[in-house]
């Protein structure tokens, strides 16, 4: 089976609730995963224009804050809809663990896209710890 997918997790001292409202501000996606956006408008409602190497392009913010989810989604080449979804859970002794699970381009590398998801979760924690 080919995979479509990667997911990767981190555990965090940070409480969940200060990690879910870093990650529903979609304008802090740049601070902590500028491989993904330079920058980011908010446009209406969910609905965002994310700039990335001088191409824009839609993406849609949906939060779910009982569940510690936040997905960021946007039309991939195939024509679906696609894109980061993470969830954002409490540990038993306090902190948390986050999951994000981003899909894997036509021409991308697995192990490539999972060190820098890796990279990605470690800033995230960074930034939102402050």
């Amino acid at each position: 089976m080919t995979a479509q997918t990667v997911t990767r997790a981190i555990e965090s001292d940070s409480e969940p609730i200060d990690l879910y409202n870093f990650l529903a501000q979609a304008g802090n996606i740049p601070k902590w995963a500028p491989v993904f956006a330079d920058s980011i408008e908010h446009v209406s409602d969910e609905k965002y224009k994310v700039t990335k190497a001088g191409q824009t392009f839609d993406m849609e913010l949906f939060v779910h804050p009982s569940a510690g989810a936040v997905d960021y989604l946007r039309e991939m080449p195939n024509g679906k809809h696609g894109g980061a979804y993470i969830r954002v859970t409490p540990r038993p002794l306090g902190g948390s663990a986050i999951t994000m699970t981003v899909p894997l381009g036509p021409n991308a590398s697995e192990s490539n896209i999972a060190k820098e998801l890796e990279r990605e979760l470690m800033q995230l924690i960074k930034l939102a710890h402050r």
